[in-house]
Order: structure tokens, then C-alpha cells, then sequence
């Protein structure tokens, strides 16, 4: 059985290949989240018991092309009790938050009027460079990164979608370095510190 996700416009597809019985699509538009220990022991760094070939053996599990189809990479450490007491509420309001991801949808929204997109996730990259393009400095690390073959061409057009959330959700027009910079750290995850360098 093969699953392969297409997009159409306005509808997304989840077609599934099997032998005999031919080829199914379903609607499907959802998010996926993945989450993968950093070895094969799951204990934090510095109780690892894994050796470093287990741990290259283990990562490599999840392979290059797998990586580059996802948006954000976001590397968390091991919570404390410490932490775990700490938290007593500090944390923004989920209506806030929830106020904050409204506006910046309405924004994208307004921006794509007349266009056949409603969000940053649906406009193709070169559509995002033609139409709505982002100042040359402020892609230049995007641009390194790509030299240094830490960026595929996927993602670099990631990294401009997800810019242009930043952005919206930062309230302004266009993004800018800040933004930029955020989405390509969000992109490469722990590997943005080899970029940044």
C-alpha cells in the first residue's frame, strides 16, 4: 500500500495505491505531528547510555526526503520537576493566542483575495516570490543555507510560507529579517546553529 497526499486548489487528497484493487483517493487536509526521541534509550543527554553510533543509527531512521516535507523542526529538552512547579500559569492565555492566530489568518486572508489560496500553506513558492516577494536581504541566510546544502529547494519555499506567518502573526505587511530568520530556525530545527554560525 502506498499513501501519497496531493493537492488540488482548494481540496487536499490522501490517494492510496494497493495491488490488485487499484487506487482510492480520499479528502483529506489535516496537520501531522510527528515526535522521535533523540536515541534509542529516550533518556536526556547527559544520562544517555547510547553510544554515538546508536544514536547516528537511530536518526538516520528518519530519512532526508521524509525530514524536507516537514514545515517546522523544533528540538524540546527534557522537563524538570523543577519546570513542571515553575509553570503555575506564567504561560500566555490560549485566548490570546487563539485572538492573535485569527488575525493573522484574516490578514493572509485579505492578502489572497481574488486568488484561488486562503492561506500561506496553499500559495506554490513561486507564486510567493512573483506576487508577494520579500526583500533580498532579508533571505540572504536563506540563501546561505541552500549553499551549504542545508536547504532544499522544498524548503527553501517552506521557509517563505512560513515567513510570511511570522509575519502575519507579528501584525506587519511583509516579512521581515526577524521574521525570516525565525522561520528558517523553525525549518532547520537543531541544525539552524551550523547556519547562523
Amino acid at each position: 500500500m502506498c499513501l501519497t497526499p496531493c493537492a488540488s486548489r482548494w481540496r487536499a487528497a490522501l490517494s492510496v495505491s494497493g495491488g490488485v484493487g487499484g487506487t482510492a483517493t480520499y479528502p483529506a487536509r489535516f496537520c501531522l505531528l510527528l515526535a522521535a526521541n533523540p536515541c534509542p534509550c529516550a533518556r536526556t543527554e547527559s544520562s544517555c547510555t547510547c553510544r554515538p553510533l546508536q544514536r547516528a543509527s537511530y536518526l538516520s531512521r528518519l530519512s532526508g526526503p521524509l525530514l524536507d516535507r516537514i514545515d517546522v523542526q523544533v528540538a524540546l529538552g527534557a522537563i524538570t520537576r523543577g519546570d513542571i512547579q515553575a509553570e503555575r500559569g506564567v504561560g500566555e492565555a490560549s485566548a490570546l493566542v487563539a485572538e492573535r492566530v485569527a488575525q493573522a489568518r484574516t490578514a493572509a486572508l485579505m492578502r489572497y483575495v481574488g486568488t484561488p489560496w486562503r492561506t500561506n500553506a496553499d500559495v506554490p513558492p513561486t507564486a510567493l516570490q512573483r506576487q508577494w516577494p520579500i526583500a533580498r536581504a532579508a533571505l540572504e541566510v536563506v540563501g546561505k543555507a541552500m549553499d551549504d546544502g542545508h536547504l532544499t529547494v522544498r524548503g527553501y519555499g517552506r521557509v517563505l510560507r512560513l515567513a510570511w506567518t511570522m509575519a502575519d502573526l507579528g501584525g506587519v505587511g511583509t516579512p521581515r529579517k526577524g521574521d525570516v530568520d525565525l522561520a528558517l530556525g523553525l525549518r532547520l530545527g537543531p541544525r539552524w546553529t551550523a547556519v547562523a554560525a
